[in-house]
């Protein structure tokens, strides 16, 4: 059955009409609008406490407490943001007028494209609400990147994302897919990315944050998800900004099982080679969700909590785990590229890197495809670690050295080879080397 899609101002308003549901807003960065689409759907009175917007720093440092980081767009100032104004709204509204209420502290921090257009727009957005009077705190945090190139059009972006969520904690949180897919209810595609949802409270008791996130993957509002050595969810900026990152690639249910005794080798010759500490060293395994979409491109439900227990079990070994959609390395490359990392190594088989460079995988555009494939993977810092292979049929060890070359793609390959942009891994035991 089709979800009925209510407008933004219908939303609102049935909101502001429920005599149940009230609570406060607090916006830092890009303007009151969330609240402003409650105010302009009309009888705001029945929903809205308080709106307010700190946005000098010393206000607001005054009202929800500094910053370690110095970051006012970050989850540690929206949970601040969110407890605050919870816990005013719980302490000073007591008494028989708010006996039935459920009370809510929606809060957002956020930065809008500026003047010159050099900044990256992105915020947290959260939701804490009670599903019951006087019932106990559920919560709903997401990280958002807005898309469009004006700050105007973010701003309305943000204002529908933010009716969205309140909405969705009121009306749809029984039902965590149907939740998930309305946050972007009467938005354009690809104005904005959510890239991160948290979900806490005895509401969602059974709901599963890695399952949630790869939900996210698998409806488009995400292209990776990337969970910690706890399995915990993480924006990916927050992990991995000036890290240096070195990642092993593997496929959901791939043929062969993955490579870890050559993996481990190129860790440790990435860290030599580029003079790296353990310290600011974050080594990832990224499984690709490419092969699970079927001719709909879709994913059915009990593949993806397949898939989410296998994202735990990695990160079990003590690993990171990035979860993608990139079936290309240049894909990773540029979503690595938005955290600024100090440098990336991807370790990848030299059968995949032998299809690259093969004129015959591709159409008549090859060396076109070739040359933006290489310019969006190698200007972002990376470094390619190829392990060998063994040819079934010539019984031969394959490397980057004897590795078949198109000769279209031959001076463009050495030059890559010989500015170690692409480099053998190196004191492999041949016992390690799998065939293809």
């Amino acid at each position: 059955m089709v979800r009925e899609i209510p407008e933004t101002k219908r939303k609102a308003l049935k909101i502001n009409l429920n005599p149940n549901i009230y609570g406060t807003f607090a916006e830092i960065g890009a303007g009151q609008e969330v609240a402003r689409n409650f105010f302009t759907a009309g009888a705001a009175s029945g929903t809205i406490a308080k709106t307010m917007s700190a946005y000098d720093m010393v206000f607001s440092n005054e009202i929800y407490g500094a910053e370690e980081s110095g970051r006012y767009v970050s989850k540690s100032r929206l949970i601040k943001m969110l407890t605050h104004e919870f816990d005013l709204l719980t302490e000073r509204l007591e008494g028989l007028a708010y006996d039935n209420r459920c009370f809510f502290s929606f809060a957002n921090t956020v930065t809008t494209l500026n003047y010159n257009k050099t900044n990256e727009p992105h915020g947290w957005v959260g939701i804490r609400f009670q599903s019951e009077p006087h019932g106990k705190a559920n919560e709903i945090i997401l990280h958002i990147r807005l898309l469009d190139s004006d700050a105007s059009l973010q701003q309305n972006v943000l204002g529908i994302i933010g009716v969205n969520l309140v909405y969705a904690a009121f009306f749809l949180n029984g039902d965590v897919q149907t939740m998930i897919e309305s946050l972007v209810d009467n938005l354009s595609i690809g104005s904005v990315e959510i890239d991160l949802i948290n979900l806490r409270g005895p509401v969602f008791q059974h709901a599963n944050d890695r399952l949630v996130n790869l939900y996210l993957i698998a409806k488009g509002f995400s292209s990776a998800a990337i969970f910690d050595k706890e399995a915990e969810v993480q924006q990916s900026k927050d992990l991995l900004y000036k890290k240096n990152i070195m990642i092993l690639r593997t496929k959901y249910r791939q043929k062969s099982t993955p490579n870890f005794d050559l993996f481990n080798r190129a860790v440790e010759q990435f860290k030599r080679t580029q003079g790296i500490d353990d310290s600011n060293l974050i080594v990832l395994i990224e499984v690709l969700m490419s092969n699970m979409f079927d001719e709909k491109n879709e994913i059915n439900k009990e593949d993806l909590e397949e898939f989410a227990k296998r994202a735990e079990e990695l990160c079990a070994t003590g690993n990171h785990v990035i979860v993608s959609h990139f079936s290309r390395n240049h894909k990773l490359a540029q979503y690595l590229a938005k955290c600024r990392p100090s440098s990336v190594g991807i370790s990848t088989n030299i059968a995949n890197l032998r299809r690259i460079f093969n004129s015959a995988e591709y159409g008549e555009n090859y060396t076109d495809e070739l040359l933006s494939y290489v310019s969006d993977l190698f200007s972002k810092n990376v470094k390619l670690y190829a392990y060998p292979y063994l040819n079934k049929v010539t019984n031969e060890i394959i490397t980057t050295q004897n590795m078949p070359v198109s000769y279209q793609a031959k001076p463009l390959y050495d030059f890559l080879i010989l500015n170690n942009y692409i480099t053998d891994i190196e004191s492999y035991d041949k016992k390690d080397v799998k065939t293809v």
